[in-house]
């Protein structure tokens, strides 16, 4: 594949006109050549490490396109983060600069440069030659305690891309975030129409403008997607492709979109801020097939004490911040800590090695447990966590979100824990469930664990 400097030029290289909506702007990434957002000369910031830090998506795109190839590195920080987060991610970063609003900016710039920047107010700018390699940085997915950031290229970052013409693109994530990059990046690689939300927009008002422009490239997370099956305001929301990643894709989801949109391609996707892309499964199956373990391409895959690993040309280089461990082991590959178990010419996902939890000494998948309770019908959408209990040590307890017109009652209630027993072991079998009209999720649109 050939190396590709810088993300202007790949735009300009795909040929088309890409066009940038969000609620409150747009731009053409190609005018960005003599154009610029920076209210000051962009010239400064020329080899500096630089945070992107604006409210919207539309201009942190903008502003992504001026920088690459101009600062030595920046960091794509996602809306929702905490002051002190994005302080702490920052000096995990060694930033010493950031890119702000004009207008409100979410930050003072926590002691760094702040430059101001205005999608709606660009500004005839001087040529950037001659460009120089410019790392990419964010967060990983899982950052608690000190930060951990993940240091990319332009090159890792797209390839798994393989460009598509004529076709809409748009991703219920943040882009700023690893899953919702790779759709930016897919457009802008095709030449194609990009949507993003913006910071106010609700799930069903960004559907609604989705419709409006006859976008038929979507990704998201499976909560994503259980939201927008929730939501009956949309009727002629159709996609032509329906994208999943970030989440295990159960069959409940699979099934639930193939009924809502028969005519689409619909494919689940296994991604990583580490490790990059590893497959694509559009079989309409929840896991990935066997033989994907034996392919002689990359990225290869292997599965070691239970948990998937992954080497290919998309994985990052590094970590960043203090005490980080190495990315990689000694062979090149990264260990996802998502659980795989093999079952007969299938790998299904089990959960997360972090997230499995003790009840009276047996060790227990809260993604298991969500899986199996998903296999009632009306069962929506669910979350599994633990108690403590001052027996046991710990119980399972699950929410549920019934599905629509569904009375939530001990029937119910025992029609599930009768079909997710079935499926589970006796120890796996949840204490107790809880019905809720709705359920949290991260602001990676994540399903949120801990809240």
């Amino acid at each position: 594949m050939p190396e590709r400097l810088t993300l202007s030029a790949a735009a300009a290289a795909a040929g088309g006109t890409t066009v940038v909506a969000g609620p409150k702007a747009s731009f053409a990434p190609l005018s960005l050549e003599r154009l610029s957002g920076f209210s000051s000369d962009r010239r400064a910031l020329k080899g500096r490490r630089v945070a992107i830090a604006t409210a919207e998506m539309a201009p942190a795109l903008a502003a992504m396109c001026e920088l690459d190839g101009l600062a030595q590195r920046m960091l794509l920080l996602p809306g929702g983060l905490a002051a002190d987060l994005m302080s702490a991610i920052m000096d995990a970063a060694e930033i010493d600069a950031a890119v702000v609003d004009a207008d409100q900016p979410i930050f003072n710039g926590a002691g760094r440069d702040a430059y101001a920047y205005q999608l709606n107010d660009l500004r005839e700018a001087e040529p950037l030659s001659p460009p120089i390699a410019t790392e990419w940085a964010m967060p990983t997915s899982g950052t608690s305690g000190k930060p951990k950031v993940a240091v990319h290229t332009l090159n890792t970052l797209t390839s798994a891309i393989k460009p598509t013409a004529g076709v809409a693109y748009a991703t219920f994530y943040d882009i700023r975030r690893y899953g919702g990059l790779q759709i930016a990046l897919r457009a802008l690689l095709s030449g194609a129409f990009l949507a993003v939300s913006g910071a106010g927009e609700t799930p069903s008002e960004f559907v609604a403008r989705l419709t409006r422009l006859k976008v038929g490239y979507v990704s998201g997370t499976p909560s994503h997607w259980r939201r927008a099956l929730m939501d009956a305001s949309t009727p002629d929301f159709a996609p032509r492709f329906v994208r999943l990643s970030g989440e295990i894709a159960d069959d409940r989801v699979l099934q639930g979109l193939r009924a809502r949109f028969p005519s689409a391609e619909i494919a689940h996707a296994y991604a990583s801020t580490e490790a990059g892309v590893g497959f694509v499964v559009d079989d309409g199956k929840a896991g990935f097939p066997a033989a994907f373990l034996d392919r002689n391409e990359a990225p290869e895959l292997r599965i070691v004490d239970g948990t998937l690993r992954v080497r290919g040309p998309g994985a990052a280089l590094r970590l960043l911040g203090e005490g980080a461990p190495a990315l990689k082991d000694s062979e090149g590959f990264v260990d996802s800590g998502d659980l795989v178990e093999r079952r007969g010419d299938r790998c299904l996902f089990l959960g997360r090695r972090g997230g499995v939890v003790n009840v009276g000494g047996q060790k227990v998948s809260p993604e298991t447990i969500e899986a199996a309770v998903l296999a009632h019908p009306d069962v929506l959408a669910c979350r599994a966590s633990a108690r403590r209990n001052p027996i046991m040590g710990a119980i399972v307890v699950v929410e549920i979100v019934a599905r629509k017109g569904v009375a939530a009652g001990q029937d119910l209630e025992r029609a599930i824990l009768a079909a997710a027993g079935a499926r589970l072991q006796p120890h796996e079998v949840p204490a107790m469930l809880k019905f809720v009209p709705e359920l949290p999720l991260t602001d990676g649109g994540k399903l949120a664990r801990d809240a």
